[in-house]
Order: structure tokens, then C-alpha cells, then sequence
């Protein structure tokens, strides 16, 4: 028996999926979720073999959900996006369902998924979150804290920092690490608001303070959280550019 959790903020749309899934008998529905952070839960406690994932969603979006999961289930996408926004990550989720959701469609949706189960073939859900696949920059970065989840502001964000296969972010609160790369944050964060100075760092522009020589031709950025953090030749390009010097 394969169990299956719905997570979509819309009681009809959950509803509809149940009464589509009903043929399957080799499928159980083992949980319902209004938003992500309920989804993230029953994920944890239920570990189930596939999740109907609704993108847009209150309190933690579809994407901040599975960004906080070791290892993802697969994933059938329940979206209102267009199908062209869709193409960048089609070949890392097992498959989406665009709303309205038609029989014909589900039905060869869940023959994907099925055939994948049988071979153990689980698409990469790691891989379709480094694509930056979001709707628009986002204004903030969602971790895991022990057993708490916090909301991290972009505008409380002091610097990032690489921190071997995690990132750390450093704020006014604190630091945390996420499992994530510099690379995928650059592409999410406002490039206004967030410079990759360096290959080790991702740095707020309202930050920095002053800009010091270093040796050969890096620098040091001083920042008003009182951190120096090394700024390389391309990064100096780059605030060069974005701050008009």
C-alpha cells in the first residue's frame, strides 16, 4: 500500500484529488494539509511514498516546504501556474497538475508516478529546487531550527555565509545553517538588496558600511553589523556596477 498526503490550502481541491484517488486501491490517503507547515509535519511523522503539492499556499509556500526536507517524497505539483513557468522544473518533480485538475490528466499523472514506484525511480527534488523556479524574488529564507521553523525576514539578514554542503545566515537573532548553496540564494534574493561579493559570501547592500583594501586585489567590506567579509575582484565589479561607483 502506497500512502499518499494532500497539501493544498483549498478544501475542494483536497476533496477533488481524494474522489480522483478513489480507483486506487493500492493507494491511501493518510493525511490532509491546509499549508506547509502542516504538510511538513505529516511528512515527518508518516513518511509517505508521494504528496499532491499545492505552490501557492499561506504561511509556508509549496517550494519552503520541501526546502526543509532531508529527503523529499515525490511530488505531483497542484498549481495554478502556467505551463511554460512549469517547464523549468518538469523534469524534476514526478509531474504537475495545472487547476482545474481533469480526470484524464490526473489519471496519466499517477501512471507516471506508478511506473516510477515500481522501478524506484524517484525524480530529484534537490535538483528542482536549485532551479530558480519561484514567482518572483523572494523576502525571506524559511530553516529549520531544532524542532521549531523560522521565518527569516530578508531585511533582518546581516550576511550569508558558505558553510561546506550548508549555507549559514547570519542575523540580528542569531545564525542558522540550511542546506542550501550561495548559487541558489543569488538567484532568489533581490539582486538589488543582495550582492555576491565574494564566492564564501552573499551580503545585504544596506550592510555595508566602508570598503577597504586588502591584499593583491580583494578587499574587505565592513559591515554595520561590525562582520568583515572578504570582497573579491568580480564582487567588487559587481558593487561597482549596482552601487554606481
Amino acid at each position: 500500500m502506497y500512502k499518499v498526503i494532500l497539501i493544498d490550502d483549498e478544501p475542494l481541491a483536497r476533496q477533488l484529488l481524494k474522489s480522483l484517488l478513489e480507483p486506487y486501491k493500492q493507494v491511501e490517503v493518510v493525511a490532509e494539509c491546509g499549508d506547509g507547515f502542516e504538510g511538513f509535519k505529516a511528512i515527518q511523522e508518516l513518511n509517505p511514498d508521494l504528496i499532491f503539492l499545492d505552490i501557492q499556499m499561506p504561511r509556508l509556500n509549496g517550494f519552503e516546504m520541501l526546502e526543509l526536507l532531508d529527503n523529499p517524497p515525490a511530488v505531483i505539483f497542484t498549481t495554478a501556474f502556467d505551463e511554460y513557468a512549469l517547464k523549468a522544473f518538469e523534469s524534476h518533480a514526478v509531474d504537475y497538475l495545472l487547476k482545474p485538475i481533469v480526470k484524464d490528466r490526473f489519471e496519466k499523472a499517477m501512471q507516471k508516478w506508478l511506473q516510477q514506484a515500481t522501478n524506484k525511480d524517484r525524480p530529484q527534488v534537490s535538483a528542482l529546487l536549485e532551479n530558480n523556479i519561484y514567482e518572483g524574488y523572494q523576502h525571506r529564507i524559511v530553516v529549520k531550527d531544532n524542532s521549531l521553523i523560522r521565518i527569516i525576514p530578508a531585511q533582518d539578514i546581516y550576511y550569508i555565509e558558505a558553510n561546506d554542503d550548508y549555507i549559514k545566515i547570519v542575523t540580528k537573532d542569531g545564525s542558522y545553517l540550511k542546506k542550501s548553496t550561495l548559487s541558489h540564494l543569488e538567484q532568489t534574493l533581490d539582486p538589488q538588496q543582495f550582492v555576491r561579493v565574494h564566492r564564501s559570501y552573499l551580503v545585504p547592500v544596506t550592510q555595508l558600511m566602508r570598503i577597504e583594501p586588502y591584499e593583491k586585489e580583494s578587499h574587505i567590506a565592513l559591515l554595520h553589523c561590525g562582520a568583515k567579509v572578504t570582497v573579491s575582484k568580480s564582487g567588487m565589479a559587481k558593487l561597482k556596477t549596482l552601487l554606481g561607483w
